[in-house]
């Protein structure tokens, strides 16, 4: 018998995750300072903006009285893997719908066998049958839900990247956490606290948390976003604290040419800052995200007197193929 969910968290997080100075001479030489949060250590299974997004909805799911969490995204999604970890620690079953029917009878790739290895039963869906049940939450649809609870029961579902209004109260939590030394000054004017944007829900919980005087810029992963992303974020904000907020935007000129795309200048990019700091990082997110700071410092839009926190959302991905 599957044994009760857990009210209380059976994952064992590092909170607050770490901010570590970068020792960048081009940056200092430009009146820039640079940190990194690094939330991709808060834990290897559920790591990064992941952790603080599916806490909030992992909770109410267990509240609600929910056995089942079902789910959204594609073949190397983070959040698929995310779902399928903390399911299995909370005791819950969880569904994982994938986009792409082609993958069904291929081999699985390292992270849909991760998933499985922890009990996430997947479904592959046609990539306009994937759109059009995402369109139908989205507008909530009371027939889409329904068709969903039809074939897989009832679940507590989770949209694609697992962005709502909770996961977005989650990811604010993040700020209360910056400064983490006692002698470091608190967040105020000259502070830019800066993500990579898929969904939305970290900008939008980063925007909302900040303190006056501090901003928020997000760094788009996906081509042809201008204006949705904008628009995904703003209604976050209406339905999560009933007000607008002035202190974010959205840079869309670092995705590199999509979700997934890592173009050569990209990768040559992320080498050179792993080769000179020490750090390695995950491509389809954090390296646009720092790669994008960077540009901004070029050309001028980040001031010197800035001190900007990247927070690096996620880890990557693992060197070779290893077993779940």
């Amino acid at each position: 018998m599957r044994r009760p969910p857990d009210t209380t968290s059976p994952i064992r997080p590092r909170l607050p995750s770490p901010v570590r100075d970068v020792a960048d001479p081009w940056l200092a030489d430009r009146g820039v300072e640079l940190r990194l949060k690094r939330d991709d250590l808060i834990h290897p299974l559920v790591p990064g903006n992941k952790w603080r997004k599916l806490t909030p909805n992992l909770r109410a799911a267990v509240e609600r009285g929910h056995t089942r969490l079902l789910t959204f995204g594609g073949a190397y999604s983070n959040h698929i893997r995310a779902v399928a970890a903390a399911g299995a620690a909370y005791g819950l079953s969880t569904v994982g719908v994938i986009r792409g029917d082609e993958l069904a009878d291929a081999p699985r790739n390292w992270s849909l066998a991760r998933a499985e290895a922890h009990g996430m039963e997947l479904a592959f869906v046609t990539r306009s049958a994937y759109r059009e049940t995402l369109r139908g939450l989205g507008e909530d649809d009371p027939g889409t839900l329904r068709a969903l609870q039809e074939r897989w029961g009832r679940a507590y579902v989770l949209p694609e990247g697992g962005t709502n209004v909770l996961a977005a109260r989650g990811a604010a939590e993040l700020v209360a956490e910056l400064p983490d030394l006692p002698d470091m000054p608190a967040l105020g004017p000259g502070d830019v606290v800066c993500c990579a944007v898929g969904t939305g829900g970290t900008l939008a919980g980063i925007a909302a948390a900040l303190p006056a005087g501090a901003r928020a810029v997000g760094f788009a992963v996906l081509k042809g976003a201008e204006g949705y992303l904008e628009r995904e974020v703003a209604a976050l904000h209406e339905q999560g604290w009933g007000r607008a907020f002035a202190n974010w935007r959205i840079e869309h000129g670092y995705h590199g040419g999509g979700y997934g795309r890592v173009p050569a200048e990209l990768e040559a990019f992320a080498a050179e800052f792993e080769a000179r700091h020490g750090v390695r990082l995950e491509r389809r997110y954090v390296a646009k995200l720092l790669w994008g700071v960077y540009g901004l410092v070029e050309r001028g839009e980040l001031a010197p007197g800035s001190r900007v926190t990247a927070v690096v959302t996620g880890p990557p991905d693992p060197a070779g193929p290893p077993g779940p």
